[in-house]
Order: C-alpha cells, then structure tokens, then sequence
C-alpha cells in the first residue's frame, strides 16, 4: 500500500503564511487605522478651524447689515462643520475610541464637531434666515407705533435655535477632558465658552420676541407705571423713585398719559401690602408706607406690588406692570436719540445728563416742586423723542443692553405667564442666584441721610475666596469701599435740600448709609469688619439669604473699608460674582486676596 507525502517544504510555507497574516493584523492593521484616523482628524482640524474666522465674519455681516452675505458665508461655515462631523464619526474612528490614552481624545473630539454641526444646521440657519427678514428700522415707531408683527413672526424660529443652543450647551458641558492632551481640552473649554455665551444671549431675545408683542399693546391697551430712580438720593435699586409716569400701549403705539411726584403719596398709616418678615426687619414698615421707600428692598417684585397698589389707591389706576429706570440709562438713550431741548431750553445730551439731572437741577431749582416739574420735563422730552422714532435703532437697542446688563432697568408684569419669562433675567430684579459653578453675593445701599448726597458717594466692590479650613469649605470676602467726596465745605456751599440740613440728624455734608450684603443661601455668617477692626451689625435672612446689614456715616473727603466675610456651605473654586446697587458711576468688581 503506498501512501502520499506532501512536499518537506509546505508546512513551512504555510506557517509562513500564517504569521505574514498574523503580522499584518497585528501591525500593518493598526499603522492602516492609525493612519486613517490621523489623516481624517488632521481634515476634521482643518475643517473647524476654518470654520472659527468665518462665524466671527457672520456675526460683523449680521450687525453691518447685509444678510446676504451673511447667508452666503453661512453655506461655507455648514459645509465645514458638517464636514468636520462626518470626518469624526465613521465606524473605524469610533472603535479606536475604545483604546486607552487616544480613544478619550478621539471621543472629544468627535463630540466637539458634532456639537458645532448641530448649532449651525439647528441654531445658525434660523438665525441667518431672520436675519435677512428682520432689520433694527423694523423696531423704529411709524406714526407713533411699532410694528409688532415681525417680533411675532420671529417667534418660532428664534425659539428654535434657543432650544437648540441650550441643548447644544449641555451637550458640551459634558464632554469629558478628563484625560484629554492640552490642545483638544483648551479647544474643548473655548468651544463650551462660546455656546454658553451664544446660548445665553439667544435666550434673552427669545424672551424678548415672546413678550414684547404683549407688552406693546399687540392683544389690546396696557398701562405701565414709570418709576424714575433717582441716584442721588440711593435706593437698593437705584435711587428714590422721586418722578412717576404712566406709560399705555396699544397696538405698538406708546403714550405717556400721566405724570405725577411723590408729593402725590401720603404717608399711609401702615403698608398698602403685607410685607414679609424678613423685609420688616431689615428695612422697616416704611418700605410700604412711603412711595419713596418702596425700593429700600432689593426684591423689585414687591417694590412694584408695592407702588401699583399705592397708585392705584391715589389715581383709581391698576396698572398691568411696573418698570424702573435711572438716570444713566436715560444719559444711555440719548446716545441714540442725540441731544433733546428740555421745556426749559435745556439742552440735555449723553453727556450732561447725569450732572444736569442729578447735580444741576438742585442749584436751579430749590423748591421741591420746580425740581419735580423739571425732572417731569426731562423724562417727558426723552420719553416723546423715543416714541416719535428719532431715533438710530441699533444704538437703542445696545443703550438699553447696556443698562440692562448694568442692573439699572427693572420689569414686573401683573401676568404671571410674562413673569415667568422674565425669571432668571437682570430685568426681573430678584435677590442673586447662585450655581454650581458661580456663587453670586448682593451689596446693596439704601440713603439715611435724607438728602440728595448720592452723587458725592463713591462705591468700589471686591471679592475674595481662600480655603483654609481641612473640610475644604471656603471662605468668602465681600468687600465694600465707601467715599464721601463731597467739598470739605459741604455744609453751606451746597443746598440744603442737597445736604438734608441736619433734618434727620445727620451734620450737613456727611452722608450717612445703610450697606446691607447678602450671602449665598447656605453659608454661615462670618461677621463685618471696618478697616480692619470687627464693628457690630445686624445678621438677618431674606428669602433665605443670610444678610449682614449695617449704617456708615462718612464726612466730606472721609472713606472706609468694609469687609463682609462668610463661609461656603461646601468647597467650591468656581466664579464668583456680585450684584449690586446700580450707584452712577458702576465699578469694577476687583479681586481680593485673604489670608487664612
């Protein structure tokens, strides 16, 4: 029987085989992938950094005015972030994400150019699309009216791409850089500040496209209460509301219908709303017993209930919100409008308003009821300029931007569907919200000197934090810089009615004020210092804010360091912010250090 051998040299060969195959799964595979990677992600880098300049030329078409080449320059930013998306989410790229050490990177990455695609098709092109619908000439009066309706048409699409901004902000606060190289994590943390910001901003003009339609009359007349805050005499939220008006809307159309002083309001025999205890405590029953008083609360929504009730009793009038504003907000309008000629034959520009309405007027005017006819005036002749359309609106709108940032506009509607849009904006004017990554504290100051020395207040805020305790909760410093920088010769060289006379029991020339500062819920109230030495205050809650509350007098060219110290509830080494009374000339918040 013969038997068949195969050849000596096949079972070499095919072992041979073998590990060119194995050799070529192990290494030639990897070095493919790798290469297929690299190369995709060095284009999808391509793709988003080419990207960046060109949102940055959509945003200077868009404010230029010319949506046309907005649109033409959104078609090239879709086509690279959609680009730098498809490159990152092939399969192969997505297995490699399961390798240590490079499979973060690829994750973030991938997640980072799905995020920017999402935004351009979701958010960017119904932005670009209105952009070229809706001008800022849209928003001046015609006839005495503005149009409406393209804040209504504007609706859904802005609503659609604040959705999408949000979403897309939450998507990219969850990208884990963890174990990422430097490069991606930097370019991580830009992107997340970018949509943060994009997102925030997008939701402010969606609140304001779904309520200024109701505001301007659009579903018939309403009636708003104007309280003017004048600075000069120091209120938690501006200044003594010495000047009121009644603003009605109709159909776009705006009318002032009614002025009126607090020589109007009587003293009530007790508050035309219960206050709550907290408010009782710490700034008194007078809070609802003088019009003049209503603001010594830094929680507008009761400052308006407040005033609405007192006007209602006087005038029969139940007005459907309240808005306050300051001095320096209308020196901002007139930005916008130009200069206006007063009754008087004042001319009132940018830049004298605030030393004409706040300083001026007391000199010219001594008697009380000049002074209110005049500031009634003013605020008359600014308001009917507006309403009249003479006006550039871009500038408009960045002026009232900007005193909105600034804490110097405040809104309350009766309705509780547009309070509700109103929440969690600077408009609102309720007490600081803190986050998980930003501790917000009030300072708040409130006149007792009764006189108009307010504009001789300097004021300076600064914040510290330092942990130096084993549990790890931080301490917290809120500082608080106080100057009189009235003439050493205050006493008879300004008014009396500047000065409060003594009436009140503060020498003339010396400002006298409340400073009350609130902490985050949750901390402990650590005590006051005046430079340097501990002084006695009074701690209290509001709304469940720990308050440190306390009366400084300051004579001409005296100034003082106050310190608020408390300690956080849990550690923390994120932002902190501080809100405050809108004095005329606002600082900088400045960084302090503490020593533990």
């Amino acid at each position: 029987m013969s038997s068949t051998r195969a050849p000596a040299g096949e079972p070499r060969s095919r072992r041979t085989r073998i590990l060119l195959i194995v050799v070529a799964v192990v290494v030639i595979l990897p070095v493919a992938v790798a290469a297929w990677v690299g190369v995709r992600g060095l284009l999808a880098r391509g793709e988003l950094e080419s990207a960046v300049p060109l949102a940055s030329r959509m945003q200077e078409q868009i404010v230029a005015g010319d949506p046309e080449a907005a649109q033409q320059t959104y078609v090239e930013f879709a086509d690279h972030a959609s680009s730098a998306a498809a490159l990152t989410s092939d399969p192969i790229w997505r297995g490699v994400e399961w390798l240590p050490v490079v499979g973060p990177n690829l994750t973030a990455v991938r997640e980072v150019a799905g995020v920017v695609d999402d935004v351009s098709r979701d958010a960017v092109a119904p932005l670009i699309s209105l952009a070229g619908e809706i001008d800022a000439t849209d928003f001046k009066p015609v006839d005495g009216a503005i149009d409406v309706d393209p804040l209504v048409a504007a609706q859904t699409d802005v609503a659609e791409a604040d959705a999408a901004l949000q979403a897309a902000a939450d998507r990219v606060s969850r990208v884990d850089t963890s174990s990422t190289i430097g490069a991606v994590t930097s370019a991580t943390a830009e992107l997340r500040g970018v949509v943060t910001e994009a997102s925030a901003t997008v939701d402010v003009i969606d609140r304001a496209v779904r309520l200024l339609p109701a505001v301007l009359g659009a579903d018939g007349p309403r009636d708003y209460l104007l309280l003017f805050a004048n600075s000069a005499e120091v209120r938690a939220t501006g200044g003594n509301p010495g000047s009121l008006a009644v603003l009605r809307t109709d159909g776009g159309r705006i009318e002032l219908t009614q002025q009126a002083s607090t020589a109007n309001f009587p003293q009530y025999p007790e508050p035309v709303v219960e206050l709550p205890a907290e408010t009782l405590a710490l700034y008194g029953e007078a809070t609802g017993r003088f019009m003049q008083s209503v603001n010594l609360t830094p929680y507008f929504p009761l400052t308006a209930e407040l005033a609405r009730e007192m006007w209602r009793i006087e005038f029969g009038t139940e007005v459907d919100g309240v808005i306050s504003i300051d001095p320096v907000t209308l020196a901002y309008l007139l930005q916008a409008t130009g200069p206006v000629t007063l009754p008087t034959g004042d001319v009132l520009t940018a830049e004298n308003a605030v030393q004409t309405l706040l300083v001026d007027a007391y000199t010219r005017y001594p008697e009380p009821a000049a002074q209110d006819a005049f500031f009634a005036g003013a605020a008359a002749t600014v308001f009917a300029t507006v309403a009249s359309g003479a006006f550039e609106p871009s500038a408009l709108i960045s002026a009232l931007a900007q005193a909105g940032d600034e804490r110097r506009v405040y809104v309350w509607s009766a309705d509780a569907g547009e309070q509700d849009i109103l929440a969690a904006t600077t408009l609102q004017g309720t007490l600081p919200t803190s986050t998980d990554d930003t501790v917000r504290f009030g300072a708040y100051l409130n006149d007792a000197t009764g006189s108009k020395m307010g504009s001789y207040l300097d004021v300076d805020f600064g914040l510290g934090q330092a942990t130096c305790r084993e549990d790890g909760r931080p301490v917290h410093r809120v500082e608080v810089t106080l100057e009189n920088t009235a003439p050493a010769d205050a006493a008879t060289s300004l008014p009396g009615y500047v000065t409060g006379a003594g009436d009140y029991g503060v020498p003339p020339g010396n400002i006298n004020t409340v400073v009350s500062v609130y902490g985050a819920p949750g901390m402990e109230n650590m005590g006051v210092t005046r430079d340097d030495e501990s002084i006695p205050f009074q701690p209290a809650f509001d709304r469940e804010h720990p308050v440190s509350l306390l009366e400084i007098e300051l004579a001409p060219g005296e100034s003082t360091i106050l310190h608020f110290d408390w300690l956080g509830e849990a550690p923390f080494d994120g932002e902190t912010v501080i809100e405050s009374t809108p004095v005329i000339h606002l600082p900088e918040t400045s960084n302090i250090g503490i020593e533990c």
